[in-house]
């Protein structure tokens, strides 16, 4: 079995060492927009600081997916999971290391950033640093592939198994990926888990980044959302989850108990019709209303005329849509 043994940032190290028990995190890198090949979901990434903090391996995390996503969608998903109080303090730390100079990207955080997402990680005390490897290249800039079941290699994943804080973590052979049905490659050590912000970018990747009712494609206003609540047993799976804009699925989730545990019950498309039937109900009902409401004062009122570009988008809300699946 192999790993990857990866350049670690020393500051966000601290601070997710800190938060306590985590079920997931984001090991962002800055300017690698690049897909990992060596990496399926399974696979240990190990986190290795830099030579000027003694280049010691100081925890691990499991593989569960890559993405390359703008730097606020990273920071929505995994929030301070991504090894930073706050989203400024995030853009600080990846525009130093970008050497971005300002501008509106910088300001908003609207630039691609490479998204390792690590499942179950595991924070080593300082006394329980493992030694990296001998031989380690110095000039290896984001990290080194390593086979953990000989050599230097196995040395290190077995020291991490034995000094980890959280020692049930590695301790049962997994036979599941994250994804059913997936192998990669013999059998795994740990068995990965989809957490909230994992669930939330792999339904998002899986729709085209677009809501299933609408069709909607501006990401801030788009939601991941359980088919069946996480609540009543459902899972962090792609399977179980659709994309809705974010108005559609705060009505989808308040459908009456009943409604809703049927669609439940069913597979995604009953779902699809369901949601689907609650967003042209809300849409029709507020553009085509009963009575208009209007401010109390007069001069605030709108303009009687209604633009031709409001009536086609009027028009197009409520006129049939082709629900969107992966």
């Amino acid at each position: 079995m192999h790993g990857l043994i990866a350049v670690t940032d020393h500051d966000w190290f601290q601070f997710l060492r800190q938060q306590g028990p985590l079920d997931e995190v984001n090991f962002w890198r800055p300017s690698d927009v690049r897909t990992p090949k060596q990496l399926g979901p399974g696979i240990p990434v190990l986190f290795k600081l830099r030579k000027r903090y003694g280049g010691w391996i100081v925890g691990f995390g499991i593989f569960a997916r890559h993405d390359v996503l703008p730097a606020w969608l990273a920071w929505d998903a995994f929030e301070q999971r991504n090894g930073a109080a706050t989203f400024a303090d995030m853009r600080q730390r990846i525009e130093r290391l970008r050497h971005d100079h300002g501008g509106r990207a910088a300001e908003t955080g609207d630039y691609r950033i490479g998204c390792l997402m690590l499942s179950e990680p595991t924070f080593l005390d300082r006394e329980a640093w493992v030694r990296p490897p001998s031989g380690w290249p110095e000039n290896a800039v984001q990290g080194k592939r390593y086979d953990l079941s000989s050599g230097e290699g196995a040395r290190v994943w077995q020291e991490c198994i034995a000094r980890a804080t959280r020692p049930e973590q590695v301790g049962e052979p997994a036979l599941e990926q994250v994804f059913p049905g997936q192998r990669h490659g013999a059998p795994i050590l740990v068995k990965p888990r989809l957490g909230q912000g994992v669930f939330r970018i792999a339904v998002t990747a899986a729709y085209g980044r677009a809501c299933a009712v609408t069709s909607e494609h501006s990401l801030p206003a788009l939601e991941a959302a359980h088919i069946r609540p996480f609540g009543d047993g459902g899972e962090h799976e792609v399977p179980n989850g659709m994309l809705l804009r974010s108005d559609i699925h705060k009505l989808f989730d308040r459908a009456q108990p009943r409604r809703r545990a049927s669609a439940c019950g069913r597979l995604r498309t009953a779902a699809l019709r369901r949601a689907r039937e609650i967003a042209r109900r809300a849409i029709c009902r507020g553009l085509h209303p009963r009575s208009r409401a209007a401010p109390r004062s007069a001069d605030r009122s709108p303009a009687p005329t209604t633009p031709s570009g409001c009536r086609s988008a009027r028009a197009r809300a409520c006129g049939p849509h082709a629900s969107r699946t992966p």
